[in-house]
């Protein structure tokens, strides 16, 4: 009996401390939902895709590494870095071990900028830290090299005061210590030194140390890393991008973004994320102005919907896409076409032949008409250029002339159907109706698509042959899916010419219409065999 009453006396003490926890606990979690999430202090960094990038900035007041091989932009990225803060009132600070001061100067005046708001030290040696009659021979011992080199860095720094620093680079340091021990030590050195001043420090590494691998060590001592690279394709320019390898406290959107360099400095691209978007819209149809074209897909294609044109050259895609582009132009929309294949003054003069006056839209401002390069262009630079459409300028119907131009400037294929399905489903969620030209390998019977099949991304795909009948080659139009609802499902011939686009019947007494061969199974064929001008 006292056994059983000492185990209830040890069961309900237990029960009591577990009640007591778990009162606390509730009382800590109340009292921690009342305090009000509070953000902390960023700084932004001169390009304003990196602050997107970083979701407002860099923390303050820490040391950040800025590595990447020579030519990938890491001079100017952190000279737009010291340039944001100099025109925010800040010192800054450049210490440079491996450019000369002229050779800066001239980085900045291609892109159009001054240094003069900027300290600029330059060390080449520790010689004027220890003088002239204690100037080192070839034989002098390197630790009094590397000693005075750090020495002059932080005199300079206390001289000054800044609240920003740029220490370029690494490896001339690297090269001074000649021991890796002897360079990690240094560098944890300079961060304890740095750490008090309230100083936000970008160290600079060319990654020529150690066969060109990434420092390990280097990346645990800094509080975030900036990576960038430089990649030379078989033809047109060189790509450059980059990502945030780490950055402690910030979630910040991870992965590769695309870079340019231009004149006036470095513009990064952030990775469209079509979750991070969305508008509320409207789904109504989109007329084309023709009313056998919008029967197809009875009225026409809802807002935020994508649809695909696809057929051999010259069946008619971008004459039909046009057609979309005009009449909503008419009402007052803003449209954009994105050209890669075919010159934007042949686009116009075709666009006129077919009664649409495109340019006067083009004047006022409701059409935007782009030529892509796509042997200059990224994929993050041309996602770019989509969004400033879609979010500064309102577009509402957008044509992308053609996916092969578009597959052009894709270094590999699979990034062209990772980074296409990203960018469709944004301009879904944006309410943008989205026209595809899709050109497809032969002329008659069996076409072929190449290596890219983009079908099962589109919401809607209009397919396009050339068929022979009555010893003429003549074009042939059908609604293949329509996955936002229903769609007529025959065969119409489609003509082109100075009267317009049209259409005809059903081709109801044909067999074989899409195989390029049709059998006529009919008594009378709907084909439109007068000229259009007299229809």
């Amino acid at each position: 009996m006292q056994a059983v009453s000492e185990k209830v006396r040890t069961s309900k003490l237990i029960n009591s401390v577990v009640r007591t926890g778990l009162s606390r606990a509730r009382d800590k979690l109340k009292v921690m939902g009342n305090l009000k999430p509070t953000i902390a202090k960023r700084i932004t960094t001169g390009t304003e895709g990196l602050d997107t990038i970083l979701r407002g900035g860099l923390p303050p007041n820490r040391l950040y590494l800025l590595e990447g091989q020579p030519g990938s932009g890491k001079t100017t990225l952190a000279l737009q870095f010291l340039l944001d803060g100099a025109a925010r009132g800040e010192s800054c600070l450049y210490v440079t071990l491996s450019e000369t001061i002229d050779e800066l100067n001239e980085v900045a005046a291609s892109h159009d900028w001054t240094l003069d708001a900027l300290n600029i030290f330059k060390l080449a040696s520790a010689e004027a830290f220890l003088g002239d009659g204690r100037q080192q021979s070839i034989l002098h011992p390197w630790e009094m090299e590397l000693d005075g080199t750090i020495k002059l860095i932080q005199s300079e720094v206390d001289r000054i005061k800044p609240t920003r620093v740029v220490f370029d680079s690494l490896s001339e340091l690297r090269l001074l210590a000649q021991d890796p021990l002897r360079y990690r030590r240094q560098v944890l050195a300079l961060k304890q030194f740095f750490s008090p001043r309230n100083i936000t420090v970008f160290l600079v590494d060319d990654l020529t140390g150690e066969n060109g691998q990434r420092d390990a060590h280097l990346h645990s001592l800094c509080h975030g890393v900036i990576s960038l690279e430089r990649m030379t394709l078989d033809f047109g320019a060189a790509r450059r991008r980059m990502q945030v390898q780490k950055l402690r406290g910030v979630d910040f959107v991870a992965g590769y973004h695309d870079l340019t360099i231009t004149t006036g400095g470095m513009r990064i691209y952030p990775r469209l994320i079509a979750s991070d978007h969305h508008v509320p819209f409207i789904g109504d149809a989109v007329s084309s102005g023709v009313e056998r074209i919008d029967a197809l897909l009875y009225g026409g294609p809802l807002r935020g919907t994508s649809t695909l044109l696809t057929g051999p050259a010259g069946s008619g895609k971008t004459n039909i896409a046009l057609q979309y582009v005009a009449a909503a132009c008419e009402r007052g929309e803003h449209c954009c076409i994105l050209e890669f294949d075919e010159r934007t003054g042949t686009l116009l003069t075709r666009a006129e032949s077919l009664g649409m006056d495109l340019r006067k839209h083009l004047d006022s401002g409701l059409l935007e008409l782009h030529q892509m390069d796509p042997a200059e262009l990224t994929p993050g630079e041309f996602a770019w250029a989509v969004r400033g459409s879609v979010e500064e300028r309102q577009c509402r119907v957008l044509v992308i002339d053609s996916l092969n131009g578009y597959l052009s400037s894709m270094p590999q294929e699979k990034q062209l159907m990772l980074q296409m399905h990203e960018l469709l489903s944004y301009l879904n969620q944006s309410g943008v109706t989205t026209f595809l030209v899709n050109p497809q390998h032969g002329l008659v019977g069996t076409m072929s698509t190449g290596n890219l099949n983009i079908s099962y991304l589109a919401d809607t795909v209009v397919l396009f042959r050339f068929f022979e009948a009555q010893g003429r080659i003549r074009k042939a139009l059908s609604v293949i899916k329509n996955r936002s609802g229903a769609h007529e499902d025959s065969i119409r011939e489609l003509r082109i010419g100075s009267g317009g686009i049209h259409l005809s019947e059903p081709l109801e007494k044909f067999h074989g219409v899409l195989t390029g061969t049709p059998q006529f199974v009919g008594d009378d064929a709907p084909l439109l065999d007068r000229p259009l001008d007299h229809l």
